[in-house]
C-alpha cells in the first residue's frame, strides 16, 4: 500500500497536470471548463469556445442561457459553426455561439479587443476575421458569432426579448470575456468594442445599452454610426432600428403558420430563414436596448467612454452601383427625386452637381454624405470623439464579381488593412498603411488616445488625396 504522503503526490500531479499545459500556453482554463488552442511562434489561437448554451428548442428566441461545463479538455482548434445564414456560405446551424481568441505568444495584462463583425444583421461571422496584426500588436482580440436575421431580430406578442436577441449574444460574449479573458493575458477592465457595418452599428447600440455598463471601456466605429439614415422618399428616412412594439406585431402578421411561441420554436430552420428579409433590425424598447440609440446619443444616454469613429470616404459607391444601372443627369436629378422629394432633389444638386458622365459618381457622393460621413460627425459631437476617414484611392476589392466602377475607398475596404479577410493580401506601400492603422487602433486600446486631438479627422491613405466637402447641412 502506498503511504499518505505518496498518495498526496500523487493527487497533486494530477491535479496540477493540465494547469502546467497552460503555463505552457497551450491549454486555458475557463470558468466552465478547461480549452486547449494552437500556438506558433507568434501567437496563440483558441477557436470555437462556447460563450452561451446552444440556442435550439426551447432556448430559441431566449436571451443567451449559461454554457453546461464539461470535463477533460475542448480542443478549441476550429471556428464553431456560422450562425444559420443565407450569406456566402449559407449555413443551417442554430447552434452558433461561439467565439474566438487570439493573443500574443507571451500576453500579461494586454488590452482586449472584441469584434463584432458585420453583415447587415443577416450574415457573416466572427472566425471570417483573422486578427494576427492586432495579436502582433500586443492585443488579446476577441471575435465572436450572435443569432442573425429572423433568429435574432424576430418577435412575437407576449415574447420576452422580442427583436434583440442577436444584441443579447453580444451582451453575453462580453460578459464572457470580463470573466475568462484574465487567464489568456487579457485585460477584462481594458476591453475596446469594435466593429464594422453592422458590427459598428452593433457598437453604437451597446455604448448607449446600460445592460453593458463597465464591460468595455472603449468603443471602435467603423462605417456604422447610430445615425445611420437611408433615404425612404419625401423627406423619410430608414434608420437600422426599430421599435419592439412594430417587430412584435410584424411578427404576429408574418407567414409563419403559427398562433403560439411553442408552436414558433418547433419551425424548420428553413422556415425560420424565410423570415429573415422580415427581422433584421435590432430592436430597442427592450431590456437589451431600452431606447432608440439616435435619441439615447442625443439626450446623453451613453457610456462616457473614448470613442473612435469613422467611415471609407466613398461608403456608397458598392451599393449605388449595384442598385442602379449606368445613369445620365436625368436619371441622377429622378433617383433623387425619388429618394428625398423635388424640393430636396434640388438642394442635393446644386451641392453634389451633374459630371456630364455616369452620374451614379454624385449620386454615390451624395448618399455616402448622408448616410456615412455626416452622420458619423454628429456622432463624434455627440461623444466628443475621435474621427478618421479610410480615403486609400485603390484599395483591394473584397466583393467578387461587381460591375465595373470607380469604387475608391468603398464600403468595408478598410477590412483587410486590420484583419486578415476575404484572402486579400497587401503590398507595398499598402502594407506600410495596414501598419500604421494597426498601431493606431492598438494605441487607442491601450490607452484611449489614437494619437490626434479630439474632433480632427485623421485621412488613411497611400497618398496624398483631395478635400472632400460633404454638404452636411442638406440632411
Amino acid at each position: 500500500m502506498r503511504s499518505t504522503t505518496t498518495l498526496i503526490a500523487a493527487v497533486l500531479m494530477a491535479a496540477t497536470a493540465v494547469p502546467a499545459a497552460e503555463a505552457a500556453g497551450t491549454t486555458v482554463r475557463t470558468d466552465t471548463g478547461f480549452v486547449s488552442g494552437t500556438i506558433t511562434d507568434a501567437q496563440r489561437t483558441f477557436r470555437g469556445i462556447p460563450f452561451a448554451a446552444p440556442p435550439t428548442g426551447e432556448n430559441r428566441w431566449r436571451d443567451p442561457q449559461p454554457v453546461r461545463p464539461w470535463h477533460g479538455v475542448l480542443k478549441a482548434d476550429k471556428p464553431g459553426p456560422r450562425c444559420a445564414q443565407d450569406g456566402s456560405p449559407a449555413s443551417d446551424a442554430e447552434d452558433c455561439l461561439y467565439l474566438n481568441v487570439t493573443t500574443p505568444l507571451h500576453a500579461a495584462n494586454r488590452p482586449v479587443l472584441v469584434w463584432l463583425h458585420g453583415g447587415g444583421f443577416t450574415s457573416g461571422a466572427g472566425s471570417d476575421y483573422g486578427m494576427d496584426q492586432l495579436a502582433r500588436n500586443g492585443s488579446v482580440v476577441v471575435t465572436s458569432n450572435y443569432r442573425l436575421g429572423a433568429f435574432g431580430y424576430f418577435g412575437f406578442p407576449g415574447l420576452a426579448g422580442s427583436g434583440a436577441f442577436g444584441l443579447r449574444d453580444q451582451q453575453k460574449a462580453l460578459e464572457w470575456v470580463r470573466g475568462n479573458i484574465r487567464a489568456f493575458g487579457g485585460d477584462p477592465h481594458n476591453v475596446t468594442l469594435f466593429g464594422a457595418s453592422a458590427g459598428g452599428l452593433s457598437t453604437c447600440a451597446q455604448l448607449t445599452s446600460p445592460r453593458t455598463e463597465g464591460l468595455f471601456q472603449r468603443a471602435i466605429i467603423q462605417s456604422g454610426p447610430c445615425q445611420l439614415a437611408l433615404p425612404a422618399g419625401e423627406h423619410q428616412v430608414q434608420r437600422p432600428w426599430a421599435a419592439r412594439e412594430d417587430v412584435e406585431r410584424a411578427g404576429a402578421r408574418a407567414p409563419h403558420g403559427c398562433t403560439d411561441i411553442a408552436c414558433l420554436r418547433r419551425l424548420p430552420v428553413a422556415e425560420v430563414k424565410k423570415l429573415t428579409p422580415l427581422f433584421s433590425k435590432p430592436a430597442y424598447g427592450t431590456e437589451a436596448l431600452p431606447e432608440n440609440p439616435v435619441t439615447a446619443l442625443r439626450q446623453g444616454h451613453f457610456h462616457k467612454i473614448p470613442v473612435l469613429a469613422g467611415t471609407a470616404r466613398d461608403e456608397l459607391t458598392v451599393f449605388v452601383a449595384m442598385a442602379y444601372p449606368k445613369l445620365d443627369a436625368t436619371g441622377y436629378e429622378q433617383a433623387l427625386t425619388q429618394g428625398f422629394g423635388a424640393a430636396q432633389a434640388q438642394r442635393i444638386l446644386a451641392a453634389y452637381p451633374p459630371r456630364g458622365g455616369d452620374e451614379r459618381i454624385p449620386l454615390s457622393a451624395a448618399l455616402t454624405a448622408m448616410t456615412s460621413a455626416c452622420t458619423t460627425e454628429e456622432l463624434r459631437s455627440q461623444t466628443n470623439a475621435y474621427g478618421y476617414e479610410f480615403a486609400e484611392p485603390e484599395p483591394p476589392m473584397i466583393f467578387p464579381g461587381l460591375p465595373e466602377f470607380p469604387y475608391g475607398a468603398y464600403h468595408g475596404s478598410e477590412l483587410p488593412f486590420l484583419t486578415r479577410y476575404a484572402g486579400v493580401e497587401l503590398h507595398g506601400d499598402q502594407q506600410r498603411l495596414s501598419g500604421e492603422m494597426v498601431r493606431v487602433w492598438t494605441r487607442f486600446a491601450q490607452t484611449g488616445r489614437p494619437g490626434w486631438a479630439r474632433r480632427d479627422v485623421r485621412v488613411f491613405a497611400t497618398r496624398e488625396v483631395a478635400e472632400v466637402g460633404y454638404h452636411c447641412d442638406l440632411w
